[in-house]
C-alpha cells in the first residue's frame, strides 16, 4: 500500500505525465492493463489561468479515469493561485507541482528543472500550493542541474519542510536530459532523508529494471514513462514483479493488434473521428519499435486520415 496523503494505493506502479501523451484515451486504456494512478499531461499555470480551451481539455477525465493525479507546471505566484482555484472545480486525487522537466522552452521561463537552481524559492511555492489545494500534494524533482551540482537531497528536504506527502525523483540531471545512465545512489540518499514516500522514475523499461530501481534504492513506488509507450503490457509485466501469479509472457501480434485497434478508438472517441486518427499515428511507431519490415507501412500511416485506412493499416501488420 502506497499513501500519498489521504490516498491510498495498491500498486507502486504509476502512470507518469507526459506532454502530448497521457491523454484520458491513453489513460483508460493503460488502466485496463493494471495502472492504478494515473496523471494527465502536465498543465502549465499560466495557460490555465488564461483558462485557454486546450488546456482545459486535457483535464477531461471520467468516473473510471480514477484516481487521478494532475501536475502544475509553474515558477509565477499569481499563476500559481490562479490555476490552483481554477482546479477547484474539478475532481482529482493528488496534485502534484514539476521541478525537473528539462525542456528548454521550459526552463528559459525559470520553470521545471531550473526550480532545482532555487530551492528556497521551491519551498516557497510549495508551501502556497499546499495551503491552497485540499488535495494531497506531491513534487517532481531530478537529481540535480547538472554533475557539478548534484543537490537532490537539499531540494528534497526543502520539500518535505514544504508539506509535499510524497516525492518523485528522475536519477537524472537537468544536463542529462534522458540520456546517460541514472544515478540510483542519489534516489537512494533522498529516500533515507525523507520520511515521506519516495517514488522513482528513470528507465523503467521492464520487470527487471524496476526491480533493480527497488534493491538499489529502498524507493517506495515507481513512475512509469516512457516505458509504456506503445507498451501498456509493462504494467502487468511490473505487476508480476509482486504477484505470485503466472510469469509474464509478450503479446501475440494478434493480441498487438487487438489493443492497437481499441487504443485507436479511444483516441476517436475522446478527440474525434479525423484528430483521434490525428493523435494515434503517433502511438504506430511506438507499438511497431523493432518490427521487421514495417518501415514502408509507418511511411503509410503517416499519410492516413481516416479510422477505416488506419485499421487496415494496423490489421496489415499480422502479415509482416
Amino acid at each position: 500500500m502506497l499513501n500519498i496523503g489521504k490516498l491510498k494505493v495498491h500498486s507502486p506502479f504509476i502512470l507518469a505525465p507526459m506532454a502530448g501523451i497521457t491523454d484520458l484515451a491513453f489513460r483508460l486504456l493503460n488502466r485496463r492493463f493494471g495502472s492504478e494512478l494515473a496523471f494527465v499531461e502536465m498543465i502549465n499555470c499560466r495557460s490555465l489561468g488564461y483558462k485557454g480551451k486546450k488546456t482545459k481539455a486535457m483535464l477531461a477525465s471520467v468516473k473510471e479515469d480514477k484516481p487521478l493525479g494532475v501536475q502544475l507546471l509553474g515558477c509565477e505566484e499569481e499563476y500559481v493561485l490562479r490555476a490552483l482555484d481554477i482546479l477547484k472545480a474539478y475532481k482529482f486525487d493528488v496534485l502534484d507541482f514539476n521541478a525537473a522537466c528539462p525542456m528548454k522552452k521550459v526552463i528559459r521561463r525559470g520553470e521545471g528543472a531550473a526550480l532545482l537552481k532555487e530551492p528556497k524559492k521551491l519551498n516557497r511555492l510549495l508551501k502556497l500550493v499546499v495551503g491552497n489545494t485540499a488535495a494531497p500534494v506531491t513534487v517532481k524533482i531530478r537529481s540535480g542541474w547538472e554533475k557539478n551540482s548534484v543537490n537532490a537531497k537539499e531540494v528534497a528536504l526543502y520539500a518535505q519542510d514544504a508539506g509535499v506527502k510524497a516525492l518523485f525523483i528522475h536519477g537524472r540531471t537537468r544536463e542529462q536530459l534522458y540520456h546517460g545512465k541514472v544515478d540510483y545512489e542519489v534516489i537512494k540518499t533522498v529516500k533515507r532523508a525523507l520520511e515521506i514516500p519516495v517514488i522513482a522514475s528513470g528507465d523503467i523499461f521492464s520487470a527487471a529494471l524496476a526491480k533493480e530501481m527497488f534493491e538499489r534504492t529502498g524507493c517506495d513506488a515507481l513512475a512509469v514513462a516512457r516505458g509504456s509507450l506503445g507498451n501498456p503490457w509493462i504494467f502487468k509485466e511490473l505487476q508480476s514483479l509482486i504477484s505470485k501469479g503466472p510469469a509474464f509472457e509478450r503479446p501475440s501480434r494478434q493480441e498487438l493488434i487487438k489493443v492497437m485497434l481499441e487504443h485507436l478508438d479511444l483516441c476517436i472517441q475522446v478527440h474525434g473521428d479525423r484528430n483521434g486518427v490525428v493523435i494515434f499515428r503517433k502511438f504506430f511507431g511506438w507499438y511497431t519499435k523493432g518490427m521487421r519490415k514495417v518501415r514502408i507501412l509507418r511511411e503509410k500511416v503517416c499519410r492516413i486520415k481516416t479510422r477505416k485506412d488506419l485499421s487496415g493499416a494496423i490489421e496489415d501488420l499480422l502479415y509482416l
